[in-house]
């Protein structure tokens, strides 16, 4: 039996188990969850259906997994407008941009081929629904509107998500949509810490200058791909600061979370506070499994490309 289903066998964690939040689970269940699938309950959202049979197909992966097809939103409304686009990864509850979008060479992606009215709920409305009391981790790649859905939270609940992921964009490709920097500017005043931050994109030439240089749709993908693409959207991941009101099993979860994302350093810390606090010999454990993780991490060499740049910079100095 590894370290992490030794945790999560725990009573503090059979009687709790790990709820996990996916906003707009279009394609596949979050792989960062395989190690804890089974023990944990899933909540899935999509409104758009094209793309959620894959997700019913992963229903055995989960202790419980609950299906919502239907709109997440953060108001009271019963119905909302939703924009379906060419890519069911861009339809959103937000319309395309595209007048903004239109330099840019994923652009047709967004082309809105419906507009239909379908059944919203808000999150209130889902965890009352499923007699739920907590969100222990928070994705969303809702499409625009990451940030209104987290703030639609109560703060009791809030306060005690370990980690939140968001996608927010970085140009224009909704009306109206959150941004990066309204994200950082929020997460920042509360109990959070930037834990991950993955910057994607698309180039920035549009359609009819792809056609212009040549007319072959494979000539143009090959030039795309030989292109620098410029940033567009951002892949966030914030983690729990631990200062107040978090018990046993939240230090428990918060270690195999820090531990899934590779934030040994972070999840060293978390298991020393947890054997001050509890004095139970697993948080002794994960310590040490914490601590010959960055041993590891050392043992692969990853330490040689910061060797190489400072022995850059000190050549440059000479």
């Amino acid at each position: 039996m590894n370290l992490f289903d030794k945790i999560l066998m725990l009573p503090e964690i059979v009687e709790r188990p790990p709820i996990l939040l996916d906003i707009g689970a279009s394609g596949q269940i979050h792989r960062s969850w395989k190690q804890i699938a089974k023990y944990s309950e899933c909540i899935a959202f999509d409104a758009d259906q094209r793309e959620m049979e894959y997700v019913e197909k992963q229903q055995s992966g989960f202790k419980k997994l609950h299906i919502f097809n239907c709109i997440l939103s953060d108001t009271d409304k019963n119905s909302t407008d939703f924009y379906l686009t060419k890519s069911p990864y861009c339809s959103s509850i937000l319309e395309p941009d595209l007048e903004a979008l239109k330099v840019w060479a994923f652009s047709e992606k967004f082309q809105v081929e419906q507009k239909v009215n379908l059944k919203s709920m808000n999150l209130h409305q889902v965890l009352e629904k499923l007699n739920i009391d907590r969100i222990d981790w928070f994705k969303t790649d809702s499409q625009g509107i990451d940030l209104r859905l987290f703030k639609s939270i109560s703060e009791s609940i809030m306060d005690k998500i370990l980690i939140a992921e968001f996608e927010p964009g970085i140009i224009d490709s909704y009306k109206g949509e959150d941004k990066f920097y309204e994200i950082l500017h929020f997460m920042e005043k509360k109990n959070f810490w930037l834990s991950n931050l993955t910057i994607k994109g698309s180039h920035r030439i549009s359609t009819d200058e792809l056609k212009i240089i040549v007319e072959s749709g494979f000539m143009q993908k090959l030039i795309q791909y030989s292109m620098k693409k410029a940033p567009g959207w951002a892949e966030t991941s914030f983690l729990n600061t631990f200062e107040s009101g978090l018990t046993k099993r939240e230090y428990l979860l918060g270690w195999i979370f820090s531990t899934i994302q590779k934030q040994h350093g972070y999840a060293l810390k978390l298991s020393k506070k947890g054997r001050e606090l509890y004095n139970d010999y697993i948080f002794s454990e994960m310590f040490d499994f914490s601590l010959k993780s960055i041993k590891v991490e050392v043992y692969k060499l990853k330490f040689l490309p910061a060797v190489f740049e400072k022995l850059f910079k000190s050549l440059k100095l000479q």
